[in-house]
């Protein structure tokens, strides 16, 4: 097993180990590219990190706002609960997504393991 014979983008030469027949690495073989686009296509898309600045903004206003008088202490208190179980769903989706990336990552090297075994195998 070599390194991958592909160039990146930026025009150097790939430095990931091959794999399989064709000398290529994970992220450039073919047969590959649909797992690549759905992985790019969830990254940059952190709605849950915007989420979270944008109810932090919401929590410090309200805070601000029962302090100087304009939002009655029991109004703020259910609206601080509900943000509180929003917080908590937003959360929960972070960790499911967590242990799906993890998941795929996992899915990859077990992959990458079996073709090194059978590259092995066939080398013998």
């Amino acid at each position: 097993m070599g390194q991958c014979t592909a160039t990146k983008r930026n025009g150097e030469p790939c430095t990931l180990p091959a794999i399989g027949q064709h000398g290529l690495c994970w992220a450039h073989d073919p047969k590959n590219a649909e797992k690549r686009r759905r992985g790019a296509s969830r990254g940059g898309k952190s709605k849950p990190r915007r989420e979270l600045i944008d109810i932090k903004g919401r929590l410090s206003a309200l805070a601000t706002d029962v302090l100087e008088g304009r939002v009655d202490k029991g109004d703020a208190a259910v609206v601080s609960q509900v943000l509180n179980v929003y917080l908590r769903a937003v959360g929960i989706e972070l960790k499911v997504k967590e242990q799906e990336e993890i998941l795929a990552r996992v899915e990859e090297l077990e992959a990458l393991i079996e073709s090194q075994k059978r590259g092995g195998r066939d080398a013998s």
